[in-house]
């Protein structure tokens, strides 16, 4: 299993700190050993957590060209209407998906196409759960204009740990699946399309999985 590099000081930083501890203990109170072990087994376990939350596996898209799919794992909250007044800068429709602690928390890219913005947005730390969250809270923006529509990929921020991450900057091609960056136990990825050319697929309380679950599809390929 792959292991995303932007978690390696933490899968090996936990187990240090926790040994370091252990071992002043040892010295200083030889009497508390109990304590000692405690906390070898908290590095132990926290670096094995640390490993399966920062695993990256292997996702192919099968989908065809006119499906776009999910841009995170997890379970969708909404799928909304809203206008959308600066990046696509037209009525829009939102899916909404929120992570747990135990899903895959590398993002991939909804659709192919080229990176038109990318930014970082400072803001409030809400819960993800509050539908404003998506517009206040900190969170990264990314356009991507692929060849029919275009997509807006938001990364939002928690109340509690405040990182996330995109790799790619503006001006680069993508492809759909293709890993987009990374939530550090952030907890919400929004999806916003111009509501004239797609219709979703998925609703409230789906189950999806990023880059290969289709979310949405153009709407002249409806059958």
């Amino acid at each position: 299993m792959k292991i995303v590099k932007d978690g390696y000081s933490l899968i090996v930083g936990i187990p240090v700190v926790c040994s370091v501890a252990a071992m002043i203990v040892t010295n200083y109170a030889p009497a508390a050993m109990w304590a000692a072990w405690t906390l070898y087994a908290l590095g132990l376990v926290g670096c094995l957590f640390m490993l399966y939350f920062f695993r990256d596996p292997e996702r192919t898209p099968t989908c065809g060209p006119d499906e776009f799919v999910s841009a995170a794992e997890g379970v969708v909250r909404s799928v909304e209407f809203i206008d959308e007044t600066r990046f696509l800068k037209c009525p829009a429709m939102r899916i909404s998906v929120f992570l747990n602690p135990f899903n895959v928390h590398v993002n991939r890219h909804a659709l192919s196409g080229t990176i038109k913005e990318a930014g970082y947005t400072p803001g409030r730390h809400l819960f993800t759960m509050d539908a404003r969250s998506s517009e206040y809270n900190e969170h990264s923006s990314i356009l991507v204009e692929g060849e029919k529509t275009r997509c807006l990929e938001r990364q939002i921020v928690g109340p509690i740990v405040r990182r996330v991450v995109y790799w790619q900057e503006a001006g680069t091609q993508v492809e759909k699946g293709q890993r987009l960056g990374m939530m550090k136990f952030g907890s919400r990825m929004d999806l916003y399309f111009p509501a004239a050319d797609v219709e979703a697929t998925v609703q409230r309380g789906d189950k999806v999985r990023a880059g290969e679950t289709v979310v949405a599809r153009l709407k002249q390929a409806r059958t």
